[in-house]
């Protein structure tokens, strides 16, 4: 179960010389919808707030191929949120919704933008994440 669904269309260069779309797609597809969410709901502020979300490992596993001009479905949740850290899990469908074409996750830590030092993730952006925990 996700809490946050956005669809990413693919791109005529995103498919390799297989026919499918690249694993490192995924990966980006992944990525843009994490940061699109905590721009555009969380209300994180990219250029000028005091703690940025740093990449510190992420994970995906192949399920289905899936190539252009297919769109992707992609699920968005939160797994576990700690003081400054938390993992996103995702889910790439295909357009249908039904059939799974990766499932993966990232964790960010969040840091202080001028030391670099790990910070609690600020009040606003930790209630946005809040509402994505899913359990089970």
């Amino acid at each position: 179960m996700y809490a946050y669904w956005e669809t990413v269309p693919t791109r005529w260069k995103d498919n390799d010389v297989y026919g499918h779309v690249n694993n490192a797609v995924h990966y980006s597809m992944m990525d843009t919808v994490i940061n699109t969410w905590l721009i555009r709901t969380a209300g994180l502020d990219i250029h000028d707030g005091d703690a940025i979300g740093l990449c510190v490992e992420s994970h995906c596993v192949y399920r289905a191929s899936v190539s252009f001009p297919e769109a992707v479905r992609v699920g968005l949740r939160v797994g576990h949120l700690g003081r400054s850290s938390v993992r996103y899990e995702l889910g790439l469908f295909r357009e249908d919704g039904e059939t799974v074409v990766a499932e993966g996750h990232f964790v960010h830590v969040f840091v202080d933008r001028e030391t670099r030092r790990p910070a609690g993730i600020p009040g606003p952006l930790r209630e946005a994440m809040e509402k994505l925990v899913v359990a089970g």
